[in-house]
């Protein structure tokens, strides 16, 4: 959802006119939303660049993924890990451009602590996987670009701590 459409149903929900506070996130969400949408062009063309980066990164912190027996052992399963990248970073890009983390809750982090437990794959590699991912997105972006996007890294981060 949008920040501008949270806007209106909070205010809805309680029979009254949006807050000043409220209307301010707006003008601050119109304010940011060409930057916003400049660095989801970036992300969406610098993915493989990105995807490369980081997946060098978390099998330098984690090489027993890639070893025999590991999560990510051969080609078939070393490119489900990094499907999975593409994905985590499709989801920064939505909860950027509606300026919310609710998207990025309801799409992509309801029942994936579940999930990744039922196949084994270990919560901690996934949070240095998103936090190798983020480091790797940074290498494209310039400071004011990264406190756009880094939120909502941070977001999914904590989610699966």
């Amino acid at each position: 959802m949008s920040v501008v459409s949270q806007v209106i149903i909070n205010a809805d929900n309680e029979l009254r006119y949006p807050s000043i506070a409220e209307l301010r996130s707006i003008i601050d969400y119109f304010n940011t939303s060409e930057e916003r949408i400049r660095v989801s062009c970036i992300l969406r063309d610098k993915e493989q660049n990105i995807i490369q980066i980081a997946s060098k990164a978390i099998f330098k912190i984690h090489p027993d993924y890639i070893a025999p027996g590991g999560n990510a052992e051969g080609v078939r399963k070393r490119s489900l890990c990094l499907r999975d990248y593409g994905w985590y970073l499709r989801l920064v890009t939505y909860g950027l451009l509606a300026g919310d983390k609710e998207s990025i809750e309801k799409i992509g982090l309801i029942g994936v602590r579940e999930m990744y437990n039922s196949l084994g794959v270990p919560i901690l590699g996934m949070v240095d996987s998103i936090e190798c991912l983020k480091n790797a997105t940074f290498e494209f972006l310039e400071e004011k670009q990264r406190a756009l996007v880094s939120p909502y890294f941070d977001f999914i981060i904590q989610n699966m701590s």
